[in-house]
């Protein structure tokens, strides 16, 4: 696309709401003073964390540098001057959403999901009551519905549906129309079962929406608020739980930065949002903007420091605050980051949130428009959006991507490809289930089938059963530009449509051939290297010769590290471990481990158990491996050597189960023929040296630097290989189905699909994350959303040779290599 020539088409439609013209500051000028850091990254998740400024942050500093501020339960001059900045806090809070105190509360929270816990907790549930909440809805949204089923309460989802055309004089009430979903109830405790009439008596309801749905970018009309305030029993009028008063929630957590609420029109009960949505910090910060007549009926049990005006400590006597803040902000609140939002404010200000609402809109209908006219070479549409049948939409587009053959892109394709792009985006299903399952298509059986099949929030599963489990997510904000958005559709069109221009960069099988001097003609192959990495994800060393075993080379990835909520360490988070440097003593069987961090080195014996202390079982990728813990001492050497708690676990024994679901469809599964240690897909990774050589001329050629202005060159083992081979072409190991090592027989298990750990660089004891050598591996190796480089080894132990000894299952540096020769 032609920038200059886009961008004047761009301005010609939406010139007068782009860019802040009528503001102090313009767009640009925004961008060249408040936000110098972006550099060349394009920022495109302000759904998920807006950034702060730089005024905005001085501010603070400057702030917090010159007033001293204490503790605004106490008395003293620095106390009461904490009171004050706290109380002008709040006002500017119920300004922004036009509430007037004499009707509403501001109750600072440590964020949106705080306030909606604390809604949750002191609703004053019963056996007949109802929550109603629309299936668009957040996981702490929905979270409300433990309380109120643990209550006897009944809870339902609603589709919402508005009419895209209404008259002048018809009225927006009647303009919607809400799809009751099944009733979930559970029968402990006071449940008021089927056919029962309860006690007649006050009865509260409550329904929850948010402002914009933060999965597709749908807005909401408050006039929901009214309409459920006013006219349940007409909107509900087949169903029995229109009964009672009806109390209204809004999450404003995504729409609150362009379009918050107006109180003064539609009088929500609840309204929860989070500060660094708005304006990027501070953090850990947001507010429940309540009602003072709801505050009224929620029922608060815990009282602590600051909630109560009396208390005796040995008799049952305690006399709460009568003020609706007082009552439920438990202990001291967070007064130094509230006397910070006084700051962000100011440019929210400046701007203001029409202006700011109108620039993002034209950002976002501008990607909507030019992602849906795209098409592949043979004609088919490449994106399809969610969403677009609202009637209004926020600054969010949500897609997926087709394939010319229909198939999907994997959202973590496009998610890994942006990030070494320098693109910030989101993918998965945002912490909203219903609108996930809404937009994509997802039944219950599917949603439980991809369960089955081990996919959980945050995984790599994102295509299950040929269907999308989540979608791609870009979303703008208040400082996002035109050239943002450009920089966006520039690389979705260069890697996700397939033209003629750019089939080669899109498919393996047209693959670019080697750079030039790089191929040699020889057809002999040899085995050059072997590396053993005792501990995944740490360093590994390199021998001449090496056992071979059932599960690969001799103890090859047989321990991992993991951490205290059972997460299992890699580089990927933790690259320090990459400074833990390993050996073993096949003579003296012993590992040796040394880190710059420990002055003690630590030795483990290999056969005895003097420092094991416990045995158990987990599952890791559809094995379960039985593993072996050691004691504090060794736990407490690797939690120094990487800088955060964490136990070491040796496998004992693994067994594969299947990964087929009840379908018989195959799920997402390594290679479970074949006995494994803690390795992600295979026993073995081979890399040639002729194809390091080609990436190396290749990253050369392109002029790359590092982020010390050289150029990016890299060794084979960057890539963590346990076999490198040389004497061939380059990625002449793609064609290989099986090969024999010295007599030791390896079946190809195809590519092996690399991530962003291969561009983590430990140089001058200072670890360095790049963008390469997986940037440029992306432009010729990717294929089916996979980045290919070296191929995957099974041993195969089984098959009748002639070796006669257990000696001769060793692998040596030197042996020849023979690809797709007679070997069985």
């Amino acid at each position: 696309m032609n920038t200059e020539l886009e961008k004047q088409q761009f301005l010609k439609e939406f010139g007068s709401d782009y860019g802040y013209p009528n503001s102090p500051k313009n767009i640009d000028e925004i961008r060249a003073t408040e936000f110098k850091r972006l550099n060349d990254t394009v920022y495109l998740d302000h759904a998920g964390a807006t950034l702060y400024s730089e005024s905005q942050m001085e501010a603070v500093f400057k702030d917090l540098n010159t007033t001293v501020y204490g503790n605004p339960h106490s008395q003293s001059s620095c106390s009461l001057a904490s009171e004050d900045i706290v109380g002008r806090a709040r006002q500017q809070v119920l300004n922004f959403f036009n509430a007037s105190p004499r009707e509403y509360s501001c109750i600072f929270t440590s964020g949106a999901t705080a306030a909606l816990k604390l809604v949750g907790e002191t609703f004053p549930w019963s056996s007949t009551s109802s929550f109603m909440y629309s299936m668009e809805n957040h996981n702490s949204v929905l979270g409300i519905r433990e309380y109120a089923l643990s209550k006897g309460a009944a809870a339902f989802a609603v589709d919402i549906e508005e009419g895209t055309h209404r008259s002048e004089s018809e009225s927006p009430k009647s303009n919607l129309k809400l799809t009751q979903h099944h009733v979930q109830r559970r029968s402990e405790g006071g449940v008021l079962k089927e056919g029962m009439t309860g006690k007649t008596g006050n009865v509260y309801n409550l329904f929850a929406f948010p402002s914009e749905c933060n999965f597709s970018g749908r807005k909401f009309d408050p006039y929901l608020v009214n309409t459920i305030k006013d006219g349940s029993e007409r909107i509900l009028a087949s169903s029995q739980y229109c009964r009672g008063c009806w109390l209204v929630l809004i999450d404003a957590a995504k729409g609150c930065a362009t379009d918050p609420p107006d109180l003064s029109k539609f009088k929500a009960d609840f309204v929860v949002f989070s500060f660094y949505k708005l304006f990027g910090y501070p953090t850990g910060l947001g507010a429940l903007i309540v009602r003072n007549d709801a505050a009224k009926l929620m029922k608060k049990t815990y009282f602590s420091g600051g909630t109560v005006a009396a208390a005796i400590a040995d008799v049952d006597f305690f006399k709460r605050r009568e003020g609706v803040e007082e009552f439920f902000e438990d202990g001291t609140i967070s007064f130094l980051s509230i006397a910070a939002i006084q700051h962000g404010f100011k440019i929210i200000n400046m701007l203001t949130t029409s202006s700011i609402s109108r620039h993002t809109a034209s950002l976002a209908a501008y990607v909507r428009n030019k992602l849906l006219a795209l098409k592949h070479e043979n004609g088919e549409f490449v994106c399809t959006l969610y969403g677009l049948l609202s009637s209004e939409m926020g600054p969010t587009v949500s897609f997926n991507m087709k394939r010319p053959d229909g198939t999907w892109y994997g959202y973590r394709e496009v998610e890994k490809l942006a990030s070494l792009a320098g693109i910030q985006l989101r993918t998965g299903c945002f912490c909203n289930p219903g609108a996930c399952a809404k937009y994509l298509g997802l039944s219950h059986l599917d949603l439980l089938s991809n369960i089955e099949a081990g996919h959980v929030c945050w995984d790599d599963r994102d295509i299950l059963h040929g269907k999308p489990t989540g979608a791609v997510r870009v979303s703008f904000g208040y400082m996002s530009t035109f050239e943002d958005a450009m920089k966006f559709l520039n690389f979705v069109e260069n890697n996700f449509v397939i033209l003629s221009s750019n089939r080669c960069a899109l498919q393996l099988s047209s693959i670019s051939p080697p750079i030039e001097g790089t191929a040699k003609a020889a057809a002999r192959h040899f085995l050059t290297s072997i590396t053993v990495y005792p501990i995944k994800s740490c360093a590994g060393f390199s021998v001449d010769q090496w056992p071979l075993t059932s599960t690969g080379l001799l103890y090859d990835r047989e321990w991992i590290l993991k951490s205290t909520t059972g997460e299992i360490l890699t580089q990927k988070k933790v690259p320090e471990m990459c400074y833990i440097s390993t050996l073993i003593d096949l003579n003296l069987g012993k590992m040796f481990l040394e880190s710059p961090r420990c002055k003690e080195k630590l030795q483990i014996e290999l056969k005895s158990s003097s420092l094991v202390t416990g045995r158990d079982k987990m599952n890791i990728q559809n094995h379960r491996y039985e593993v072996r813990s050691y004691n504090n001492e060794v736990d407490i050497w690797f939690s120094k050597a990487i800088g955060r708690p964490c136990t070491l676990l040796r496998n004992s024994g693994s067994q594969s189960f299947s990964c087929i679901d009840k379908n018989g469809s195959p799920g997402m599964c390594r290679d479970v023929g074949a006995k494994l240690n803690f390795v992600n897909e295979a026993q073995f990774l081979l890399v040639s040296e002729e194809s390091v050589a080609d990436l190396n001329s290749r990253l050369k050629s392109s002029g790359r630097k590092s982020n010390g202005g050289k150029s990016v060159q890299v060794g084979a083992m960057r890539f963590r290989p346990n076999l490198v081979i040389s004497s061939g072409e380059p990625y002449a190991e793609d064609g290989w189905s099986h090969l024999n090592i010295g007599g030791k027989y390896f079946l190809s298990l195809g590519g092996c699909n690399r991530c962003q750990m291969i561009n983590i660089n430990p140089e001058a004891g200072e670890v360095q994350r790049l963008s390469e050598p997986l940037a440029t591996l992306a432009g010729y190796r990717r294929a089916k959303g996979k980045i290919l480089f070296g191929i995957l080894l099974r041993y195969e132990n089984n098959t009748n040779t002639d070796m006669k000894t257990e000696s001769d299952a060793w692998l040596r540096v030197g042996e020849e290599i023979v690809p797709n020769g007679d070997g069985h």
